[in-house]
């Protein structure tokens, strides 16, 4: 929107042009949703406290989770809302990929809302059941991976790259569709199962984002991608300025949800934000490198498949509990020094699969 503006002041004061440097609009547009999320986080946390919208805790747990009983849920409104500002007031509107993205992120918001709607407000336990949650998931995912295979212009936009091979790529054809669904759905559960302690699964997210848009930059911009050996995507650089927006609402959250929360993201964020780095990284062409980065999501979700594997097959655990965060708790460990060192471990993932841009 604001780009439009600039376009048309160029016209009178060429100081204005300098708005079309999408480095300069993805600052801009962190900082712009991280002033949106610290304006909006102690408004909403009223509203949500006096609603009486407040997490619900499992007895099954850790004896020190039920201090959260009552906590404000839904915090992911606050993220999705400073997420969707920022983007329509600095990324370019006319560009399809920022639209898929932001459909991508708030449709999937819209699933987590109706399950925590059903689960704390109207107090069905259930929320919205399993198969139409993965229903509605898979509809969306579905309709995404359709629209990018068909409107892709070149091989590249479709083509599998692999980490750490400078000219190794698998192309996908039209098995591309099934891919891009699944790693849209599966960040997105992914993440929704690592979000279980005090801003263990909102850093990680802002570091995923940060790094998708510098890889998103370099996929946009013809000189910087020929001369790392990546694909070049015309108009995929604008996806910067989304990240951009990510990164500052979820520093702006974790103002509130750091360690003891005043604030939980629940399904809506947890939903929304997963599915937008996993479309994304679709965008970006780095769905492997999206794994390395994204290990503390990947070992969350393989601690549960493992836990309910095993105990379906040998009627044994292998955790103390699933996720894996809750075994550590368990096992002894207090809730910061979990989270902490989960999040040193998203640091030196990110470094890794950043690594692989000249890794090659």
């Amino acid at each position: 929107m604001l780009l439009w503006l600039s376009e048309y002041l160029q016209q009178y004061f060429h100081a204005f042009g300098v708005f079309q440097y999408i480095t300069l609009r993805a600052i801009l547009a962190t900082l712009t949703s991280l002033i949106i999320a610290l304006f909006l986080g102690p408004i909403i946390i009223k509203k949500l406290a006096r609603a009486q919208i407040g997490q619900v805790v499992r007895n099954d747990g850790p004896q020190s989770h039920l201090t959260k009983t009552g906590t404000p849920t839904m915090g992911g409104v606050l993220i999705l809302t400073a997420i969707t500002i920022s983007t329509l007031l600095w990324a370019n509107l006319s560009n399809v990929y920022v639209w898929v993205v932001l459909a991508v992120t708030l449709a999937f918001g819209l699933v987590g809302w109706v399950d925590d709607y059903r689960k704390l407000i109207r107090k069905d336990p259930r929320g919205l059941p399993a198969k139409w949650k993965y229903f509605w998931q898979s509809a969306v995912g579905f309709v995404a991976a359709v629209f990018l295979y068909h409107i892709a212009q070149t091989p590249a936009e479709t083509d599998l790259l692999i980490p750490f091979f400078k000219n190794m790529v698998l192309p996908l054809g039209v098995f591309y569709i099934f891919f891009s669904y699944f790693v849209i759905v599966g960040t997105s559960n992914a993440v929704n199962l690592t979000d279980g302690l005090d801003g263990l699964a909102i850093l990680p997210i802002v570091l995923v984002a940060g790094a998708l848009g510098i890889f998103a930059y370099i996929t946009g911009h013809v000189k910087f991608a020929e001369y790392l050996v990546l694909p070049y995507i015309p108009g995929v650089g604008e996806i910067a300025v989304f990240c951009g927006a990510i990164v500052g609402s979820g520093l702006g959250f974790l103002w509130f949800n750091a360690y003891p929360a005043q604030i939980f993201m629940g399904d809506v964020g947890a939903l929304g934000l997963g599915a937008a780095l996993g479309i994304m990284a679709v965008l970006v062409r780095q769905e492997l490198v999206l794994v390395i980065m994204g290990g503390v999501f990947v070992v969350e979700t393989i601690s549960v498949m493992l836990q309910v594997g095993s105990y379906k097959l040998r009627g044994k655990r292998i955790f103390r509990m699933a996720p894996i965060h809750h075994h550590f708790e368990l096992a002894g460990w207090p809730e910061p020094r979990v989270i902490v060192r989960f999040w040193i471990l998203t640091v030196i993932f990110v470094l890794f699969g950043l690594a692989t841009i000249k890794l090659r």
